[in-house]
């Protein structure tokens, strides 16, 4: 109140109104109904003095508002304002928001699938799009002011996150950039790095949620507190502590009462029974149950798997669950039918349309990327409607799309990371927490974690109470980017600008701590050093004489095991299609009949998926257990002879349940009697070894050898050697983060100048026509161009083979090869690649080129070939998705990523040639129904 103030604080105020309506701030503030936060209105100012912003902030803080003052100011001043997003859903959300607030002639959208009024002033696009305007030269660039970089943290991403770093770097010094990320716990050092890449730049760091977040778990039939607060200070629950005590504890026995001295009361155990009868985890349908009863709908509840989000809405739909009323339910159809009409009525069925509209009548409804994506944006309309109270979703919706929520549910704190089953991390933790409490709507949000048995509580306080995650640069040279940047900068000038990376900026950063720890590390050898010195001679030469007969009896240990490896190799080698043998370890160790031996000819190392080949044979087999599975080296530690031989049916399906069983029935009757092979153990070649016998001579021959302290100089000898050790690779690290950046891009430079792409500072015709070749197997790419692999490919045939440029399976290794599109030219074509790919290989391996490091060619991979042939090949969805066992949003996403790559080489393709124009006939083909169909604007 504004009686309250001092005259000279209301002189004050009153003076601060006035300058402020003297800016372009405050008819922006008048666009919102709220007042703006005081990060906010830090940022806008700064944005308006012409200082470049970095805004690190909690989900949900509205750090959005300063990206859209940077539209706001751009219009003003009569600019252009490129507004970027690290994923296409989130830039037609954000497209849509912009056309709400300025018009559709104002705001335009780029994102790849879609162009829409490209000139308008104000264009949201993905990040990529940007990056490939840049190196363009783009006239879209002319009268450019303002970037904003939204989800900026997305930079450590380590297949996409280089693209932020290039925009940052390659964007003209006139243009103002406005980062906005999540909150990170190393925010100063990378607006450090802004600051010198880009100039002036204010960092502003809030971590202050405007709507404050409860945390909770839920076992059984209560709602407990995660956090007990007693005035300033929050310990974790003791109810929590205690229930978990208790689950993991066993009931005392008798034996157990005798020992403690009293016997166990009737209403200790009965008061223990009620207990433990509470810890129990709620079913799914409970849950959205009690959220409802309490008041806490709108729920997400996060499900780290596609299947588990689906099975979540059938349970509840079994449970009779209904979140809405009969008026709700008419606007729901009313407007999922508007936003499907487009959709073929023939692919509903097929798209389980029918299923899906009845899970969102009644409130409930899933979202992951295997859903087709108009179904997934209806599921967010709906939700941010509150027509969909509760929605089971993958953590790809926490990934900067715009649906909070009053209550987030985690069933689980661990998911499968791609190769293992990982706890969540901290960041993981408060990234999709932070979709809890909708501001304007919720005083409050809430964190509900489902108790699962061996919870530990401290640990769940340690990942909610963790609120930042350092950011790291992911960032490294491509072979697209290389000839890019020569082809505007010259060799020298571009190896200077990718030592301008963040990338590198953290390594030199790094390099001072790595220093200091080698000097301690020299002080403590010195000390060390001391300790081992023995009067009776050169210990160090005595520990060396140790060291390396340890070193050799290890030696021989791996000889003997590569001999027994060898010789298990040799034996599967001799393996028949009807041996019936015993698989010796691993998961289907048992009886097995050969299927095929898997020793295709002209094997070369590595796995080229589709085609067999593989480093050593890898029999495929059906077990006992009616499992048909292709089996490695690692199941066969020691060598294997067959046991019987049986006579495998021509009518045998592999993909039969009915065949398998009945085939593993035979199995077991004509060999299930056969006990388990045994092997002896060799003699180990250390007895024999002139070597070991020398070296132990010399240590008894050694004047050390007799000191009465031998094994304590010994100790200190051990501990000398491994600090000397760690010491040298922390010197190597030293060395090896200095010019990282640049040294990946003279390794870079060199094959591609092996190659004829680079000559000097020059690009030939091959190098411009890799630089308008995006992708992760960009160099595969221009090589199969180069070599005409795809000429005289009808469009299906080669959309095809472009999808091994782009796919990539989900799962591990199938016992089974991929179907691929019948006729021999395509099947040719992708040998070809396989072919061309392993000389790529061999070739970045003799550079120093890794693949694992990101930068170089990955194998491509020959799944999506048949379903890519047959819809391109005009097949009906519902024959497609049959026969590939595909998710349709999978499906349609791949799709996509293909008709990418074929317009790419449309435009790339050398002149006189057929690919050019089959590919867009390609394009043509594919672009029609589920894939067609968008719903922006």
């Amino acid at each position: 109140m504004t009686e309250d103030l001092s005259p000279a604080e209301r002189y004050a105020a009153a003076r601060k109104r006035a300058e402020e309506q003297a800016t372009a701030l405050a008819p922006f503030r008048d666009l919102y109904d709220f007042g703006l936060d005081d990060f906010q209105i830090e940022a806008c100012q700064a944005l308006e003095a012409g200082k470049g912003v970095l805004v690190a902030a909690p989900t949900g803080s509205g750090k959005t508002i300063v990206g859209e003052f940077a539209v706001h100011l751009a219009l003003t001043q009569g600019r252009k304002c490129f507004y970027t997003t690290p994923i296409k859903a989130l830039s037609n959300q954000k497209y849509n928001d912009l056309v709400a607030r300025y018009g559709p002639k104002q705001v335009g959208l780029l994102t790849g699938d879609n162009s829409v009024n490209g000139d308008a002033p104000v264009i949201v696009m993905t990040t990529e799009v940007l990056r490939n305007m840049l190196y363009a030269g783009s006239r879209a660039l002319l009268g450019l002011g303002y970037v904003v970089m939204d989800e900026v943290h997305y930079l450590s991403d380590r297949f996409r996150g280089a693209v932020w770093e290039e925009v940052i770097i390659h964007l003209p010094e006139s243009v103002t950039l406005v980062s906005l990320s999540a909150t990170v716990s190393n925010a100063e050092e990378f607006g450090d790095w802004l600051d010198t890449v880009r100039g002036d730049t204010r960092v502003i760091v809030s971590e202050h949620r405007p709507v404050p977040l409860w945390q909770h778990v839920l076992a059984g039939r209560k709602m407990y507190d995660l956090f007990e607060e007693k005035g300033d200070r929050k310990k974790v629950n003791p109810d929590l502590v205690r229930m978990a005590r208790m689950e993991n504890s066993r009931p005392l026995s008798s034996r157990d009462r005798r020992r403690n001295g009293r016997p166990k009361r009737e209403a200790d155990r009965e008061r223990e029974r009620r207990q433990r009868a509470r810890i129990w985890t709620p079913s799914r349908p409970e849950v959205i149950d009690r959220l409802d009863a309490q008041g806490l709908l709108p729920a997400i509840t996060f499900i780290f798997s596609r299947a588990g989000c689906q099975a979540a809405v059938q349970q509840c739909l079994a449970a009779g669950l209904r979140l809405n009323g009969p008026a709700e339910r008419a606007r729901v159809r009313e407007l999922v039918e508007e936003r499907t009409a487009d959709i073929p009525d023939e692919d509903l069925h097929v798209l389980g349309y029918f299923e899906w509209l009845e899970g969102l009548e009644r409130g409930v409804a899933a979202h992951h990327a295997g859903m087709l994506p108009t179904f997934k944006e209806v599921v967010e309309e709906l939700f941010v409607r509150g027509l969909v109270k509760a929605v089971f979703a993958t953590e790809t919706l926490a990934l900067g799309i715009n649906m909070p929520a009053r209550s987030v549910v985690l069933e689980k704190l661990v998911k499968w990371n791609g190769e293992q089953h990982a706890d969540i991390t901290p960041g993981e933790f408060t990234q999709l927490t932070g979709r809890a409490g909708r501001r304007g709507i919720d005083v409050e949000g809430h964190a509900v974690v489902l108790w699962q048995r061996g919870m530990d509580p401290g640990a769940l306080a340690g990942l909610a109470g963790a609120r930042t995650y350092p950011l790291r640069s992911s960032f490294k040279p491509s072979y697209n980017m290389a000839v890019n940047l020569v082809s505007q900068f010259g060799r020298h000038r571009s190896r200077e600008l990718l030592e301008t990376s963040f990338a590198q900026f953290q390594a030199d950063r790094s390099v001072v701590g790595i220093s200091r720890q080698v000097q301690r590390n020299e002080e403590g050898l010195e000390g060390y050093r001391a300790s081992m010195t023995c009067h009776l001679g050169d210990f160090d030469e005595y520990a060396r004489l140790r060291r390396e007969l340890k070193d050799r009896e290890t030696e021989l240990a791996k000889q003997g095991a590569a001999q027994r490896r060898a010789q298990a190799a040799a034996a599967l080698e001799k393996l028949k299609a009807g041996d019936i043998i015993h698989v010796p370890t691993g998961k289907f160790a048992g009886l097995a009949l050969v299927l095929d031996p898997g020793t295709g000819a002209g094997r070369s190392p590595g796995h080229r998926r589709g085609f067999e080949q593989y480093d050593g044979p890898r029999p495929l087999v059906l077990t006992a257990q009616r499992q048909v599975k292709r089996l490695a080296a690692l199941d066969f530690p020691v060598p294997v002879e067959p046991l019987e031989r049986m006579r495998v049916p021509k009518s045998f399906n592999a993909r039969s349940p009915q065949s398998r069983r009945d085939l593993a029935s035979a199995l077991r009757t004509k060999a299930g009697h056969y006990e388990p092979q045994r092997h002896r153990r060799q003699r180990s070649g250390a007895a024999d070894d002139e070597q070991i016998a020398r070296l132990r001579a010399d240590l008894r021959r050694h004047p050390c050898h007799g000191c009465d302290e031998r094994e304590d100089h010994a100790r200190w000898a051990e501990r000398y050697h491994r600090l000397r050790r760690d010491t040298r690779q922390l010197e190597r690290r030293i060395e090896g983060r200095t010019n990282t950046i640049a040294r990946t891009f003279d390794r870079v430079y060199a094959l591609l100048s092996e190659l004829d792409y680079l000559h000097g500072d020059q690009v030939t015709d091959d190098g411009r026509r890799l630089a308008r070749l995006y992708g992760e197997l960009d160099l595969l790419a221009s090589e199969c161009l180069r070599e005409g692999v795809w000429e005289g490919l009808p469009p299906a045939e080669l959309a095809a083979c472009v999808s091994a440029l782009v796919y990539e399976s989900r799962a591990a290794d199938d016992a089974m090869p991929p179907q691929l599109p019948g006729g021999g030219r395509v099947k040719a074509a992708l040998g070809e690649m396989v072919r061309i790919w392993g000389r790529l290989d061999a070739l970045e391996e003799q550079h120093g080129v890794s693949a694992t490091e990101g930068v170089g060619q990955r194998e491509p991979d020959l799944g999506f070939a048949w379903a890519a042939y047959q819809w391109a090949d005009g097949h009906g969805l519902d024959a497609v998705l049959r026969e590939t066992d595909m998710p349709a949003g999978d499906f349609v996403r791949w799709c996509k990523q293909v008709l990418d790559v074929l317009g790419q080489l449309a435009a790339a393709a050398p002149e006189g040639g057929t690919v050019a124009k089959n590919a867009r006939r390609a394009i043509e083909a594919m672009l029609r129904g589920v894939v067609a169909y968008t719903s922006v604007g």
